[in-house]
C-alpha cells in the first residue's frame, strides 16, 4: 500500500522557519519525481516545488523562489521542504504528491503551517 507522510508543520511567527518532511513507502521511490503543494482557504491548489527524480533538478514557485528549498533522501524514501523567511501568506495545508508520468499519481494527508503573530 502506498503511503505519503507529511509533518513538521505547526503554528510559527513572520520571519521564521520550517521543515517539512514526507515519508513515502510502498512504492519505487527514487523513480518518482516529488512535489509540494499548497492550498490556503478559498484559493486554488498551487504548486510550491517540484524536484525530479534522476537528475535531482528543483524549480519553484515565483512566490516562494530564494526562501523555500526541497530536497530529498532516496535512501530514506523521504523529501523535505525546508521554508524560510515565513509570511502570513504562506499559511495553508502542504501537500507531498509523487507523480510517475500521466498515470501513478499519490498524495498525502496534508499538515497545516500557519504563519501568524
Amino acid at each position: 500500500q502506498v503511503q505519503l507522510v507529511e509533518s513538521g508543520g505547526g503554528l510559527v511567527q513572520p520571519g521564521g522557519s520550517l521543515r517539512l518532511s514526507c515519508a513515502a513507502s510502498g512504492f519505487a521511490f527514487v523513480w518518482y519525481a516529488m512535489n509540494w503543494y499548497r492550498q490556503a482557504p478559498g484559493k486554488e491548489r498551487e504548486l510550491v516545488a517540484a524536484i525530479s527524480s534522476f537528475s535531482g533538478s528543483t524549480s519553484y514557485a515565483d512566490s516562494i523562489k530564494g526562501r523555500f528549498f526541497i530536497s530529498r533522501d532516496n535512501a530514506k524514501s523521504t523529501v523535505y521542504l525546508q521554508m524560510n523567511s515565513l509570511r502570513p501568506e504562506d499559511t495553508a495545508v502542504y501537500y507531498c504528491n509523487a507523480k510517475r508520468g500521466e498515470r501513478d499519481d499519490y498524495w498525502g494527508q496534508g499538515t497545516q503551517v500557519t504563519v501568524s503573530s
